[in-house]
């Protein structure tokens, strides 16, 4: 076994290595990323390596097949992106970051347009709830993360507490920064699926609160 590790040290210099995956861009590597990088296509000799590179702290594992540079700062709504893709950050952590929910809630929440799944990364909760592909829209790129608009925020967090998934009090929220037309026109995108009207209920009681002309009603 030491003959095996010391003929893996000799081919693939660790040095090297590490400067390539520092040189890459790339903040969290998955299995076929590193083996991209470091071009080592045996099987065995790469997990060596990836071992050795866990074993040096150059890198963290973070869960299953994924990884980050040890020493990496990097932000927790840029990790949510990152560990569970696609999604984009929503519901109440947007909500928190536009300052319409002020309450900080304990786990990070995304949409996603895979499985619903929560993963435990480095401390931090984070949470992924699936939307379908017509309701998987209204988000921006803002420094370098997917995060909702404020008003698909809002209407992802009415969405899943229709369905008892989220909680919504409306007595916690300043709707003042909430664009009006724009909340109605995401709105009709989910008008579809509200067949009973509570979304719609929910969104005529906000315009009420921002004190909304009766006009501007739906």
């Amino acid at each position: 076994m030491n003959k095996i590790n010391n003929k893996i040290k000799k081919f693939y210099s660790l040095s090297s290595i590490t400067k390539k995956i520092l040189e890459s861009g790339f903040i969290v590597f998955n299995g076929k990323t590193l083996k991209d990088i470091s071009k080592i296509r045996n099987k065995t000799s790469f997990f060596k390596v990836i071992q050795r590179l866990l074993d040096n702290n150059i890198l963290l594992r973070l869960e299953r097949d994924k990884y980050l540079i040890k020493d990496k700062e990097v932000d927790s709504f840029r990790l949510a992106n990152l560990l569970y893709s696609p999604s984009y950050i929503s519901f109440e952590t947007a909500l928190n970051f536009y300052g319409i929910l002020s309450q900080f809630p304990h786990e990070l929440s995304s949409a996603t347009l895979k499985k619903a799944i929560g993963k435990k990364v480095r401390g931090q909760q984070y949470s992924y709830n699936h939307l379908k592909p017509d309701l998987f829209f209204g988000f921006v790129k803002h420094q370098g993360i997917l995060i909702a608009d404020p008003e698909k925020a809002l209407l992802d967090q009415i969405y899943l507490a229709q369905k008892g998934w989220k909680k919504i009090n409306l007595e916690e929220y300043d709707f003042s920064s909430i664009r009006k037309g724009r909340l109605k026109e995401y709105y009709s995108l989910f008008a579809v699926g509200d067949k009973n009207g509570k979304m719609k209920k929910v969104i005529n009681n906000i315009l009420n609160l921002c004190s909304v002309n009766p006009s501007s009603k739906f």
